[in-house]
């Protein structure tokens, strides 16, 4: 009988899972310090920081989640040996309602936080979609008033320019979940028996961005085939009341495009919100006045619906009043935002310039945040209804941002380098860091091998460091270091054309022992 040939053990491959990526360096310092600059604004809000846990029982957070064809309903779940279900958390919006609810006693009402943290979706993903990111979130609890939702929206706009964002290239979205639902109500989509038609259409219009008009209506009614062939089913809603949806996003698609309410003689107009089917000329009222009287007209007596463009109103006046015009902020019904648990004011903000996308065309670059009212997803745990609004900026999407549109160096500034001379004289070499580190500097000292002096030069090359530092047996007989700068060396190496030019810009001197650290903090103020 043959022998059965055994299969060698296979070597697990050496990458992330489908969805997931590795962060380096220069990302995380970047990302870093972004988040203290948001995080200052926040505070200077007067919002506390809050860390709650990675993981919270499935019931806990709920099924509020876009994504509801996939498994596990769009998030990273399994049973835990009591049987009962966990997750990880999809946001940090539904963490903090169950933190609210547990421990409402011991907070201030109103309770103003702010969180930053990775979290999980069980999403399809696709280019620059991931399965983990960053969230970087901002609420109030307790306070009924728009005003809280008005001062989200300027704290929002804050936060862009203040991590780098020029005025004009961004633009914060306003709308009202009860304006929707007045549409809703009109086009025949209300009530419980219709909850499963409402959450598609929410989906589709707020895919609008991306599927375009045609595959929204698509979406509103039998469904799509995407260009992978994954088949998406519709809400299946009837000519005429697709015809009412689609009339809502004309209103926020005319927003949009930056064009105002202006009468045009001879134009055609909608006999359900009176906007002209022609494009509208740039003059006439701001475009937020445009819109909430396009959306009076077209929510018509449902009180959900009146009740909803009140609240726009009052938002608009008091950010004109508090300074944020529409330059900044805006009142807009495109904005849907995909979650299920918006009660109220939704919001985006969005980078209005061009980027190129991965085939070369030119695109608006997008969202970067949004948020809400969610008035009912504390009550789930306390059957009490607590108010609430916040707003959650995508952090890896708002990086992307700023590397795409400022001008700043491709790596951050490595350590000073320690080199390695005689290895018998470690200590020598660990005494020099530790009064660097102790300076404020960061050094390290090079633990390679270090019988080849330019493969030490090469790490520090790789490292992007600043300065290497040299002390052989006669610099230390004599006292004495020598300093490198790498910086000064790589770009006189790129633009020195002689040796007599390299004698007069000498990359690297020599100094005293004795003065190493007070150089080194000279020269690396003199690279800022």
């Amino acid at each position: 009988m043959a022998k059965t040939k055994q299969k060698k053990p296979q070597r697990p491959k050496a990458a992330p899972p489908r969805g997931f990526r590795d962060y380096f360096g220069p990302e995380v310092i970047h990302r870093q310090e972004m988040l203290r600059t948001i995080t200052g604004i926040y505070h200077q809000y007067g919002f506390d920081p809050l860390e709650s846990s990675a993981v919270e029982t499935v019931e806990a957070l709920g099924k509020f989640l876009p994504d509801v064809d996939r498994p596990n309903e769009g998030v990273f779940a399994w049973q835990d040996d009591d049987e009962s279900w966990m997750a990880l958390r999809y946001d940090l919006t539904a963490p903090l309602a169950r933190v609210y609810a547990q421990h409402r006693n011991d907070l201030p009402t109103p309770y103003r936080r702010y969180a930053v943290g990775p979290v999980w979706r069980n999403e399809k993903p696709g280019p620059g979609r991931f399965r983990q990111f960053y969230q970087c979130d901002a609420d109030t609890v307790g306070t009924p008033t728009v005003a809280a939702d008005a001062e989200i929206c300027a704290m929002l706009a804050d936060v862009l320019e203040g991590v780098g964002i020029q005025r004009g290239d961004y633009i914060v979205r306003v709308n009202n979940r009860k304006v929707l639902n007045g549409v809703m109500e009109v086009a025949g989509l209300s009530g419980e028996d219709k909850a499963v038609e409402r959450g598609i259409v929410l989906r589709a219009i707020d895919k609008l961005d991306r599927l375009g008009q045609d595959g929204v209506r698509a979406l509103l009614g039998e469904g799509r085939k995407d260009a992978s062939g994954d088949y998406t089913k519709g809400a299946s809603l009837g000519a005429s009341q697709i015809d009412v949806i689609m009339e809502f996003i004309k209103i926020g698609e005319h927003v949009q495009i930056g064009q105002q309410l202006t009468k045009i003689d001879g134009a055609e107009f909608s006999p359900l919100t009176g906007l002209p089917k022609t494009k509208p000329l740039v003059s006439g009222p701001s475009p937020s006045s445009y819109a909430v009287k396009a959306l009076y007209n077209l929510v018509g007596t449902t009180a959900v619906g009146r009740d909803g463009v009140n609240e726009l109103t009052e938002i608009a006046d008091q950010m004109e009043n508090a300074g944020y015009r529409s330059n900044r902020i805006i009142i807009d019904p495109s904005v849907v935002r995909g979650l299920g648990y918006y009660t109220g004011p939704v919001y985006e903000a969005e980078l209005t310039f061009e980027v190129l996308d991965e085939k070369g065309r030119p695109r608006q670059f997008g969202s970067v945040a949004g948020g809400g009212r969610y008035d009912d997803l504390v009550k789930r745990f306390t059957g009490q209804e607590v108010p609430a609004t916040g707003v959650s900026i995508g952090v890896d999407r708002l990086l992307a941002a700023l590397d795409n549109r400022l001008t700043r160096a491709d790596e951050v500034a490595g350590p000073v380098i320690v080199t390695v001379m005689d290895r018998d004289r470690m200590a020598d070499y660990q005494s020099m860091v530790a009064e660097l580190r102790n300076a404020g500097i960061r050094a390290e000292v090079y633990l390679g091998n270090p019988k080849n002096f330019g493969n030490q030069l090469k790490y520090a090359d790789t490292r992007n460091a600043p300065v290497a530092i040299i002390e052989g047996a006669q610099e230390k007989e004599n006292g004495i270091v020598q300093i490198k700068d790498l910086a000064l060396g790589a770009r006189l190496a790129k633009e020195i054309t002689s040796n007599e030019e390299w004698k007069q810009n000498a990359a690297q001197f020599e100094v005293s022992r004795a003065d190493l650290v007070s150089e080194v903090r000279e020269l690396l103020a003199r690279a800022k």
